[in-house]
């Protein structure tokens, strides 16, 4: 990681129309560019609204190539803008299989690497099992929990359901991941009680942030806001809470938004993951001739 990155996070609503939602994101990149921004994360699916609450076949029709036109345009921002932009698309690999992809243009390079969501929710309004396959899994580019290096430096780029996964976000350090981001798309169910709420809210905060005390590593997390109807008339809809933040390497909160659009900005040093590392040394003190078991499904004793 660069000594020292500006790094921010953009807010937004998201509609069906595709021009209106990318013009909402590219305003947000424009007004962090003018901040000093040299790092953008967008939030989860941000071209569009939230598609999956119901199982729709013509909603496919959404998708675009790993190259299309989304990441074209993000492309086009970031090379005159002279900043690293991780995006989001509803990518359509080949016919009948899709994915939720997470895209990095880096300046003139263009299309840098791409991450595509690895665990996929399957829950009442969140059905994208029905639209995503996950990631390949292994390693090199675009292949499980490998990193993607740009000028500012190295990111470990997850997605959404991915943040509730302490091993992803580990295995993602262990590869060298300077930074872990973390686009999303979650929000509550309009029908839960207020308690409810609160604690759903906290959670999803708080296994973030640990993820940056687990590993030393600053977290930046993009949601989205506002209520977006279930077109299938079945569910109450979706209240996105908003919520974005960023994190410092021992969890503080650096920078946190409400629940309007926004654009969040810090100053990350890279120093600052080597000192709290130094104090707190996770990684020296693993046993890793231990954990052989974790890759079983359950683990059955009785």
């Amino acid at each position: 990681m660069k000594a020292s990155l500006r790094a921010g996070v953009v807010q937004q609503a998201g509609w069906n129309d595709k021009s209106r939602s990318l013009a909402a994101s590219e305003r947000g990149i424009r007004a962090l560019a003018e901040r000093g921004a040299e790092l953008v994360l967008l939030q989860e699916l941000h071209a569009t609204r939230y598609f999956c609450q119901s199982e729709n076949t013509d909603l496919f029709e959404l998708a675009e190539a790993l190259d299309g036109p989304t990441t074209q345009r993000l492309a086009a921002l970031a090379k005159e803008l002279e900043l690293v932009i991780v995006g989001s698309i509803f990518e359509r690999r080949a016919p009948g299989l899709y994915h939720n992809t997470a895209v990095v243009l880096d300046g003139d390079r263009g299309l840098v690497g791409s991450y595509r969501k690895m665990h996929i929710p399957d829950d009442p309004g969140f059905y994208e099992k029905f639209y995503f396959t996950p990631g390949d899994a292994g390693r090199g580019a675009g292949r499980g929990f490998t990193p993607i290096d740009t000028s500012v430096g190295r990111l470990g780029v997850l997605v959404c359901w991915d943040q509730w996964y302490p091993e992803a976000a580990r295995l993602m350090t262990l590869a060298g991941a300077e930074l872990l981001l973390y686009p999303t798309a979650i929000g509550w169910d309009p029908d839960d009680d207020d308690a409810e709420k609160g604690r759903q809210k906290d959670a999803w905060t708080l296994i973030q942030r640990s993820h940056a005390v687990a590993n030393g590593v600053p977290v930046l997390v993009a949601n989205r806001i506002g209520h977006e109807e279930d077109d299938s008339g079945v569910g109450s809809g979706i209240d996105f809470w908003g919520g974005s933040f960023i994190a410092g390497a021992q969890g503080e909160l650096l920078a946190h938004g409400g629940t309007a659009s926004e654009e969040l900005l810090v100053e990350l040093e890279a120093a600052r993951s080597e000192q709290v590392r130094r104090i707190w040394p996770y990684l020296r003190d693993r046993r890793v001739d231990a954990y052989g078991e974790l890759t079983e499904r359950y683990i059955d004793r009785r």
